[in-house]
């Protein structure tokens, strides 16, 4: 099990991506190949303990700057880390891919390098979200800002299997994202996306709204990319808000820092929940190959946890699980069009 690591993306690039491929090496024993300017990468890793993992190191002098237009410099900068990257995962020298960088240029790469899954029209991005009772999974967060029906019956499928390797459930409730509960209400495209759900056979429970985000009512949450982007980034927003609050309360006097000491193992396990270097970074779901986007701002702990979430996902077999769900679903649905 190898993962291709783009090691140059990231706003911290290229050291905490090295010390997260390290950490995985170490903890995990998963082996990396970070990809990017070898002269800057190599002095990082000398003399490091890998345990029983290997670290490789692929050379691509070409970036993508976080301003580039993701199309054009893909095609142009055929020798970026990200491609090059990509290109490894292609040719069956990595099993995944992580990179912390450029977000549209991970996703065009992955498109164009490393191939879709047959019968998958868009790829999406899924993100985990803390809630009450655990944990739910959003879909899509920012790959695709406009869906179309055929869409969202594929988020449906693809993060129902997500979900089921995440969460081991074998029925996760599914809801489409909406603002209201009933099959009337939304938009026309939410309108008809609920009656393209109620017929994929899974545990569709219907309509959900945004105060159901995070109070556990299900497990996959269903909505385009403009709209998933926008709860994942003010969810981000809102968490280190109350981190930032109750650090000034708890500083405001000598009774609230007492309170602190004694309830100093909850409010680091109510961190570690809201923590988004936890999950390392958000699957790019539907491509043939695992490709995990991390955070610009990736710590080395994120890196890590994306390294092992990628070596997960390609142990499972997850990319191919999916392309036989979507596979099935097509035949399913030729069977009832003759019938």
């Amino acid at each position: 099990m190898k993962i291709a690591v783009d090691a140059m993306g990231g706003d911290h690039a290229p050291g905490v991506n090295v010390d997260g491929a390290l950490a995985a090496a170490r903890e995990f024993g998963v082996s990396t190949i970070l990809v990017g300017a070898t002269g800057k990468i190599a002095p990082l890793i000398e003399g490091q303990d890998t345990g029983s993992a290997t670290i490789e190191i692929v050379e691509a002098p070409e970036v993508i700057g976080m301003h580039e237009a993701a199309v054009a410099a893909v095609r142009k900068k055929r020798f970026s880390s990200i491609r090059v990257a990509a290109g490894l995962v292609r040719e069956g020298r990595a099993d995944g891919l992580v990179s912390a960088g450029h977000t549209g240029a991970a996703m065009v790469s992955a498109k164009m390098v490393i191939g879709m899954i047959e019968g998958v029209d868009r790829p999406a991005l899924a993100a985990i979200i803390p809630t009450v009772s655990g944990f739910c999974l959003l879909l899509d967060v920012g790959a695709n800002p406009e869906s179309k029906n055929n869409n969202f019956r594929e988020f449906a499928v693809m993060g129902h299997l997500y979900a089921q390797l995440l969460f081991g459930m074998s029925a996760p409730r599914i809801g489409l994202m909406s603002i209201g509960e009933e099959d009337t209400k939304g938009t026309d495209l939410t309108k008809e996306a609920f009656k393209v759900l109620k017929e994929t056979g899974l545990n569709f429970i219907g309509n959900v709204e945004g105060n159901d985000v995070f109070n556990g009512r299900c497990d996959v949450i269903v909505t385009d990319g403009f709209t998933g982007n926008v709860l994942l980034k003010a969810s981000e927003s809102l968490a280190e808000m109350i981190q930032k609050s109750l650090r000034e309360e708890i500083t405001k006097s000598m009774k609230a820092s007492i309170g602190f000491l004694l309830s100093k193992s909850a409010f680091r396990s109510f961190k570690t929940r809201i923590d988004y270097s936890e999950y390392g970074g958000a699957p790019l779901l539907g491509v043939k190959k695992c490709c995990i986007v991390g955070h610009g701002r990736s710590s080395a702990k994120a890196i890590k946890n994306a390294i092992r979430l990628a070596a997960e996902f390609s142990k499972k077999r997850l990319a191919e699980r999916i392309q036989e769900s979507i596979a099935e679903l097509h035949s399913r649905e030729q069977t009832m069009l003759v019938r």
